[in-house]
């Protein structure tokens, strides 16, 4: 099954990170963006993966990435003071989940 999430990229002081709002919990780190982008399609695959082999219900994409953004943005506001900024990219990032996993699991 082919899955495609909203997933937000920050550039810090020492390296990239992102997160996948619809996958709480879900996150990665690289050292340039190109790293992040590579790593953070294993997360969701692993993430997604585990939460299979437990039984736990597949996670559908929902966020947009105007969603994903906007979300970016509140919790920037509820974190950050007013007049700091971490700038973001938001993208698309498409995975291919083995969805048998779970029956053999079962």
């Amino acid at each position: 099954m082919r899955l495609k999430y909203a997933a937000v990229f920050e550039q810090t002081p020492n390296n990239y990170s992102a997160y996948v709002p619809d996958l709480p919990g879900c996150v990665s780190t690289g050292e340039s963006l190109e790293d992040v982008q590579s790593t953070i399609r294993e997360a969701i695959t692993f993430h997604i993966e585990a939460m299979l082999e437990h039984g736990e219900p597949l996670p559908e994409p929902r966020m947009s990435q105007d969603e994903a953004e906007a979300h970016h943005n509140d919790v920037l506001a509820e974190y950050a003071d007013t007049d700091s900024e971490l700038p973001a990219m938001i993208g698309i990032v498409e995975v291919e989940i083995d969805t048998r996993q779970s029956a053999r699991a079962g």
